[in-house]
C-alpha cells in the first residue's frame, strides 16, 4: 500500500506565538512544508520518511499511514468508516503552535 502525503493547510496561532515562542508570531507558520506540498510513501520502502518530507512531522504521521494498512484489511465490505472516502484519512503534526495538516490518500503503486 502506497500512500501520497499532502499538504491541505499550514496554521500559525498568533496568540499562543506571541505568549511562548521568542519569537512569537514573527516565527510565522512551518519554514519546512507548504500548502498543496506532496509527498510518496512507498510500502516497498518500508518505513522510509518521503524526501522533503518535516522529519518531526513523519514521526506523527507514520503511525497513522500504518493504521491505514490495518483499517484497510480489517474492515469488512459495507463496514461504516469514519471519514466520507476509505482511502483518505486527514492527519497532522503535532506542533502546538503552528501545525500542518495532511491528507493521506492510500493509492495503487506509482513510479
Amino acid at each position: 500500500m502506497n500512500v501520497r502525503i499532502t499538504v491541505l493547510k499550514t496554521e500559525l496561532y498568533k496568540d499562543i506565538a506571541d505568549e511562548y515562542l521568542s519569537e512569537g508570531s514573527l516565527a510565522g507558520s512551518c519554514p519546512i512544508l507548504k500548502e498543496g506540498d506532496s509527498f510518496l510513501y512507498r510500502s516497498d520502502e518500508e518505513a522510509v520518511m518521503p524526501k522533503g518530507l518535516c522529519p518531526w512531522a513523519w514521526i506523527d504521521l507514520y503511525p497513522d499511514i500504518a493504521k491505514m494498512s490495518i483499517e484497510r484489511a480489517a474492515r469488512k465490505p459495507g463496514q461504516e468508516y469514519w471519514y466520507k472516502y476509505a482511502d483518505k484519512s486527514i492527519s497532522c503534526c503535532r506542533d502546538g503552535v503552528r501545525p500542518v495538516v495532511f491528507l493521506l490518500e492510500r493509492i495503487e503503486d506509482e513510479a
